[in-house]
């Protein structure tokens, strides 16, 4: 009880440290508890959702997703497509306008994306610009910036030019790294202008007003926003803090209005309290395999594993926040403009639970009771839910295999560098889509360095066709094809799609949660 007290009064001493730097509050405000702080607000170098989240109100991407998630005129106003995929005009509303009243042109746009580009400025989100023609090869020094396909023709202009068709190019516009910043400000303050609220200037439907760091970031309503009668909230605050119960009790005590990850202990509570809700989030948690690494380098071991678990039980009494079992690769909720069908319904399971055959092919691969397997150890980056869900496989990998595991949990930084070295025999690992299409999973096993130390000429040739082709039905055979491939390999244990709980106060409305884990309050209110 003792403890419980403390933990409590620090909770409250953190809570009114947080909402003492709030300043005068306004009826028609949400207050967004941010779970980390951003390291900035440079959509160019930003990687985390905090950081996303925040700048999704600040800047505009010459599309914006709508509320079916489909990439919409945003700072463009219109775009003509040439009839080979390849060449993208696009053409600039009259009149848009940073916060500070100057013109947003297509210079700033072509500016933007080759910052990202350029390997001087060393962006992690370079790659997501590399369907553009040369941008690659410009990233890596093997081209110059002149050469890369995208030119602002005039002011309101801006040619892009692809190195494939590629059909969800409309999509990769409305991420964060494709939208438009400021050059005369980036260039005079390079290493302050995204971290100081004084020096940053906007184009979404909100601007940066104050930025206490570690503590809270204020905005208001951008007037000179493009859509600004869309946008109702006048203000919008944005609390940070990395503790859990710290923002579940701002939420509960009405502090703030939202926030996301409550304790999975909390579910049943906060759903009597009308609090708790869940957003999709397209994502998948799973196991993957070196293939490299004894004894995974046999694939009907690789098998045996993978089909000795059952995830209902583990997702009921464990996980909870409503995820959904996995059986495949690529997540529910991806659905083709073209065809109108979900590619998880087309594409089905593949692969199944199958407790008797897992133990058949363990003795096929030469291991028995008096041929035990070599030690394998899980890895998992520390956090209590990956620690619990490591617990629960390496107990059902006892019980249906009769084999020991061993766990090893590093810090994140450590564990994703032992991953990348593939210096591992099992890593938990989760994805979550960069767009709204099935490449943004399927591509991850075909770059030659995936941590899965994975190689597979005919994976990577049905990638590469998959690309190239602009024939959208082919695409999509193409990519189910290689996803068959991938299990047939049997490369990873998908354990469940992933979903985004969170609270919030029921009078806030308006507000979309997208599947790429992001929330949009430019048409917000409060009822």
């Amino acid at each position: 009880m003792k403890w419980k007290y403390i933990v409590t009064a620090v909770t409250a001493i953190a809570v009114l440290a947080l909402s003492g730097c709030s300043a005068v509050r306004h009826p028609d405000t949400v207050s967004y508890v941010l779970e980390a702080e951003p390291s900035r607000l440079d959509p160019a170098m930003t990687t985390t959702l905090p950081e996303n989240n925040t700048e999704l109100q600040l800047f505009e991407g010459l599309t914006r997703l709508d509320e079916q998630d489909m990439p919409q005129p945003a700072l463009a106003k219109s775009w003509e497509i040439s009839p080979d995929g390849k060449t993208y005009t696009f053409h600039l509303r009259d009149g848009i306008r940073w916060s500070d009243g100057t013109a947003i042109t297509a210079q700033d746009i072509e500016y933007s994306w080759k910052r990202v580009m350029n390997p001087e400025v060393a962006s992690e989100n370079a790659y997501m610009m590399f369907p553009i023609d040369k941008a690659e090869a410009y990233f890596n020094k093997k081209a110059s910036a002149h050469e890369v396909g995208v030119t602002a023709l005039d002011d309101q202009t801006l040619q892009v030019r692809l190195q494939n068709p590629t059909a969800y190019f409309l999509n990769l516009t409305a991420n964060h790294c494709y939208y438009a910043v400021p050059r005369k400000i980036v260039e005079a303050n390079p290493d302050t202008w995204a971290s100081d609220a004084e020096t940053m200037i906007c184009s979404g439907p909100f601007k940066i007003t104050r930025w206490i760091h570690s503590s809270q970031i204020d905005m208001v309503k951008n007037d000179a926003y493009w859509d600004a009668d869309a946008v109702k909230l006048s203000h919008m605050e944005f609390p940070i803090s990395d503790s859990q119960a710290t923002r579940l009790t701002l939420v509960e005590s009405n502090q703030a209005n939202m926030t996301v990850e409550p304790p999975p202990s909390d579910q049943t509570r906060l759903e009597k309290m009308g609090l708790y809700r869940i957003a999709p989030y397209l994502g998948a948690y799973y196991y993957v395999f070196n293939v490299q690494a004894k004894p995974f380098d046999d694939v009907r071991v690789r098998r045996a594993f993978a089909l000795a678990i059952q995830r209902q039980n583990l997702i009921h009494y464990i996980v909870r926040g409503q995820k959904q079992a996995a059986y495949a690769w690529v997540p529910p909720g991806i659905v083709d403009e073209v065809t109108g069908t979900d590619f998880r319904a087309d594409g089905g399971n593949c692969i199944t639970e199958d407790v008797p055959q897992a133990q058949q092919l363990l003795k096929e691969a030469g291991y028995d009771g008096d041929h035990p397997l070599p030690e394998v150890t899980v890895l998992f980056n520390t956090n209590e839910m990956h620690k619990a869900v490591a617990e629960a496989m390496q107990a059902m990998w006892k019980q249906n295999l009769g084999v020991e595991v061993h766990l090893m949990n590093q810090e994140s930084k450590v564990f994703m560098a032992s991953r990348a070295k593939g210096d591992y025999q099992i890593a938990r690992a989760s994805w979550i889509a960069d767009y709204i299409d099935p490449m943004s999973f399927m591509e991850v096993f075909s770059d030659e360095e995936n941590d899965a130390q994975y190689h597979n000429d005919a994976y990577n040739e049905l990638i590469k066709k998959a690309k190239e082709t602009n024939d959208e039905i082919q695409r999509l055979q193409y990519l189910h094809d290689a996803e068959k491939i991938l299990f047939d390999d049997c490369v990873i244990i998908p354990i469940y799609y992933t979903t985004q709980p969170y609270v919030a106060q029921s009078y806030i409305k308006g507000y979309h949660w997208s599947p790429l884990g992001i929330v949009d309050f430019k048409r917000a209110y409060i009822e």
